[in-house]
């Protein structure tokens, strides 16, 4: 018999703001030492009341917008109710009755041709604190407690790990180009529910869920682990199926139980009279909606239509920094492709050279279309234009004052270079005769020669143009 998996996904998402949901401590990377983010009102201290960040409401209803929600106007608080050591209060401030947004789709482009994802709901919460486990002894770091969260409910629409996959890498980019999160260090992690059941069937099976999953490659490794066990316990009767959570293993690629799965009468909800409902106007909503980035599809498309590479397009749709950046270059009348290898080329191998990544990147867009004007105009070469962008990016001086201060503006002076010409061909006599046997090779040796006396200051292009006059007088 055949087999159709059902896998239904809860994509938690940690929001990028600098403070955290309920109270003014700062959010997820503002913490440096354990439990040194934390006040009496995120530590659950009696007495400490809630306030609600405006800014995860706005950056929920964006997520909402991306993936085409319909925006609760009215949207309320509920308290989640259970004990674990990480949570100070022994319950979670999320929503359970009036989720601030339903109904949305997105549309995945698989080899096997598009499908749509639906979207149940997308609701705000409260993070929970971090165990640290130290040999025999546990601490609890509460830096994460109540670091705001948007979790993304699908209905149970995937049927393959490669649609899960490409769904959560969507996600991803959708987030990092709208600057919701930066879906990084923990910061998207995802509660993955699975069952089987025959090709055909209309019934759903019974339902596990692995929780907790940070990892795209361990998340497809435990679907594949979870989808065989599950058919083996229908074929070959090995176990007997129930109802619960598990935990993936990265070091087997296998899936243990933890507990049964709760249902939502065991977490006791009911709602949070400390938090008065949110009321989301027409005016606030049109604001929100006029302030959302350009959907990275269209994004895309516009970058294909200035020349930019797939591979450069992927780079820069899955990191906003580096996206952001290209816009803004563009928009003091650089060349959008032209700036795209600017960015991921000579901007990524100076981070590199220093062990820093991509999304380091600072750099204002002026100071990178100032560097490339210069070289774009003659003013200085592309080997004086990356010293000079190497230099901004590790001290922050000003491209103009560092090109003018170091001399390295292309020199025009024809009777010079002609002058240094003349000295490496006198130094050089061996290349000089070997280019005149026909050897093509011996003029980029003179050339090399002509640059490094000049010190790499000279418009290559006119080094080229004199070099070749030259050469044709020998």
């Amino acid at each position: 018999m055949r087999y159709e998996m059902v896998v239904g996904l809860e994509t938690h998402v940690e929001l990028n703001t600098k403070s955290k949901i309920f109270c003014s401590c700062g959010g997820h990377s503002a913490a440096r030492e354990p439990n040194d983010c934390v006040c009496p009102a995120c530590c659950g201290m009696p007495g400490m009341l809630p306030v609600v960040n405006k800014r995860v409401v706005e950056l929920a209803v964006t997520a909402g917008l991306m993936l085409n929600c319909e925006i609760s106007r009215y949207t309320t608080f509920d308290k989640k109710n259970y004990y674990y050591p990480d949570l100070p209060c022994s319950y979670q401030i999320t929503q359970l009755n009036h989720p601030i947004c339903t109904n949305g789709c997105v549309t995945l482009k698989t080899p096997s041709g598009e499908r749509g994802i639906h979207i149940k709901q997308i609701h705000m919460e409260e993070d929970a604190g971090k165990l640290v486990h130290v040999g025999k002894a546990s601490y609890i770091d509460f830096n994460r407690t109540s670091v705001p969260l948007i979790e993304i409910v699908t209905q149970p629409d995937f049927r393959s790990a490669e649609e899960v996959l490409v769904y959560l890498n969507k996600l991803k980019s959708m987030f990092r180009s709208g600057g919701i999160s930066e879906c990084e260090e923990g910061a998207m992690r995802c509660d993955v529910n699975i069952s089987v059941r025959p090709e055909g069937s209309a019934e759903l099976g019974v339902r596990t869920e692995i929780k907790n999953m940070a990892s795209f490659e361990s998340i497809e490794r435990a679907i594949r682990y979870e989808v065989q066990r599950h058919i083996d316990a229908i074929e070959f009767e090995t176990e007997e199926l129930v109802q619960e959570t598990r935990r993936f293993d990265d070091a087997s690629g296998k899936t243990f139980a933890m507990r049964d799965k709760e249902t939502a009468a065991d977490y006791r909800y009911f709602p949070d009279a400390n938090l008065m409902p949110i009321v989301i106007d027409d005016e606030w909503l049109e604001k929100i909606r006029a302030e959302m980035p350009a959907a990275i599809d269209e994004k895309a498309d516009a970058y294909r239509e200035a020349g930019i590479s797939e591979k450069e397009i992927d780079m820069l749709i899955h990191n906003h920094n580096a996206s952001e950046l290209l816009d803004g270059v563009a928009a003091f009348g650089c060349d959008a492709k032209n700036a795209a290898g600017w960015i991921l080329t000579d901007c990524a191998g100076i981070l590199r050279k220093n062990g820093k990544l991509l999304g380091d990147l600072e750099i204002g867009a002026e100071e990178l279309a100032a560097i490339m004007k210069m070289v774009d105009e003659g003013k200085v070469n592309r080997m004086s234009g990356r010293k000079i962008l190497s230099a901004v990016i590790e001290t922050g001086v000003d491209p103009v004052a560092y090109c003018k201060e170091h001399g390295l503006d292309a020199k025009v002076d024809t009777s010079e270079i002609e002058r240094v010409m003349d000295v490496v061909f006198s130094e050089n006599g061996k290349a000089v005769e070997d280019y005149k046997n026909g050897k093509v090779k011996a003029k980029q040796a003179l050339f090399g020669a002509c640059m490094r006396a000049l010190k790499n200051t000279a418009d290559t292009a006119l080094i080229r143009e004199l070099l070749d006059d030259k050469l044709s007088k020998c």
